[in-house]
């Protein structure tokens, strides 16, 4: 598993906001990608300021059918959109086991491992993968229940004193992986201040970016009170709006993207968001003005949850939430940004930008979730022979939506992700269990919990399976 190395500046890929360009004392910092680095490994500010490639911990690509797209296979729509249920390949090597043992009895090995501190940093950052990949890929509340109590400081010490960026983060990802598989009502509390001072005293952008998620993760699912949440939510609307300067990563898109993520994923958790609702709407807009499309994105999908967040809220108590920005002036920023995109990133970020913007608009418009399609297709007339399209609604043929259309398959049913509040939620989870969700979906009860609100169909047809 490779670490996140940290990203070379580019001039054209500051993550800076327009407000905070307007500052006298913005800071501006200029950079090349080495010959050396890829894309994937540049330092911050570079316009690829995606995560790091490790295959288990890469973040699956969304598409969103857009108006123009109804002329797209279902076949190309959906298997993007599918989740694979195979584990990754060379399982073995990466949980430091071989085939003779099974991951029961690779995961004591690596759990008696965690406890020796003499051990040569290549072994401890050997361990620590091994035993990350094994939680990740299993379910293993059951065998490490007991031992939590040991775990827990084992994986502390690694993130406060670790010799290595590769050591400190995956001991982070490894506690934050700990902490969904064995959760706790007391381990927020215990966690809490080492990963506030990893996220802000870490000179490493990956050590930074797992901290931020970590703490996410630990609130809502270690016994946060509701009093933390919105603390929380406050911490990382500072990250956000300081465009990462303050937690000392000024101008970092892969920071600022971390706290908009937490920040979705915590505040779906939350019953209220009124009171943090104007604020975090304005911090936002902001960073549609970023240079960097996953920061864009990132908080496009936020504005769309505040208003999903509204409409819940009025549908509940007939109160109306004003969120100061309306929607036709939101779309309109949006169709800007794609279309200056053009001259400022590639190719393949444009089309992300487009494909999410998409998404968002389409969303806006019609008070729907992420990914909604009104393409379509026509239903079967049974006079004809064939297939026909009145999208008037007409008596000679129906017109069928494709609707939403992002889900993860799972055997012969899929869950149906038609929520902002639960696309946060599975957008993190993707990035914490990589391809292991699908396992910690079936098995572990606090994701099952995280993922509640999930519609779940089932493939009924010969037809539908093949397309799946």
């Amino acid at each position: 598993m490779h670490d996140l190395r940290k990203k070379a500046l580019l001039e054209s890929g500051k993550t800076q906001s327009r407000k905070a360009r307007s500052k006298p004392d913005a800071p501006r910092s200029t950079g090349h990608l080495s010959p050396n680095e890829s894309p994937g490994n540049s330092r911050p500010g570079s316009t690829a300021n995606s995560r790091a490639g490790s295959r288990a911990n890469s973040r699956p690509g969304s598409r969103y059918a857009s108006e123009d797209e109804g002329a797209a296979s279902d076949s190309e729509v959906d298997d993007v959109m599918t989740m694979s249920t195979n584990s990754a390949s060379g399982e073995d090597a990466l949980d430091g086991g071989d085939a003779s043992n099974t991951w029961v009895e690779r995961l004591q090995g690596r759990l008696v491992e965690l406890q020796d501190r003499k051990r040569s940093l290549q072994s401890r950052e050997s361990t620590l993968v091994s035993y990350l990949h094994l939680l990740r890929h299993h379910f293993t509340q059951r065998q490490i229940d007991k031992s939590v109590s040991d775990i827990l400081p084992a994986l502390l010490r690694s993130i406060r004193s670790g010799t290595s960026e590769e050591e400190r983060s995956t001991a982070i990802k490894a506690l934050t992986v700990t902490i969904l598989t064995a959760p706790s009502e007391t381990v927020y509390d215990h966690v809490f201040a080492t990963l506030k001072a990893a996220c802000e005293e870490a000179e490493e952008e990956s050590i930074k970016v797992e901290a931020i998620h970590a703490l996410g993760i630990a609130v809502t699912c270690g016994g946060g009170s509701a009093s933390a949440a919105e603390e929380m939510l406050d911490f990382l609307i500072e990250i956000i709006e300081s465009d990462g300067q303050a937690v000392g990563a000024g101008d970092n898109g892969a920071v600022v993207t971390a706290a908009l993520q937490a920040w979705a994923f915590v505040a779906s958790h939350m019953d209220d968001l009124v009171e943090q609702s104007e604020n975090a709407m304005e911090v936002f807009m902001e960073q549609l003005d970023s240079t960097d499309p996953e920061v864009q994105t990132s908080a496009g999908s936020n504005i769309a949850l505040l208003f999903e967040a509204a409409r819940d809220y009025e549908e509940e108590t007939g109160e109306k939430v004003n969120l100061q920005y309306n929607q036709h002036r939101i779309m309109n920023r949006m169709a800007e940004i794609v279309r200056d995109s053009s001259k400022a990133v590639s190719k393949k970020d444009r089309k992300h930008l487009r494909s999410n913007f998409s998404s968002i608009v389409t969303s806006l418009e019609r008070g729907k979730g992420p990914g909604y399609s009104t393409a379509g297709r026509g239903a079967s007339n049974p006079h004809t022979g064939g297939s026909k399209m009145d999208q008037g609604g007409g008596h000679d043929g129906e017109f069928q939506e494709f609707g939403y259309r992002e889900k993860i398959r799972i055997h012969n049913q899929f869950m149906v992700i038609d929520t902002w509040s639960l696309h946060a939620r599975v957008e993190l989870l993707k990035l914490l269990l990589g391809g292991g969700l699908v396992t910690h979906w079936m098995e572990n009860p606090t994701v099952r919990d995280i993922l509640d609100s999930a519609s779940v169909e089932y493939l009924a047809s010969t037809s539908e399976r093949k397309r799946w």
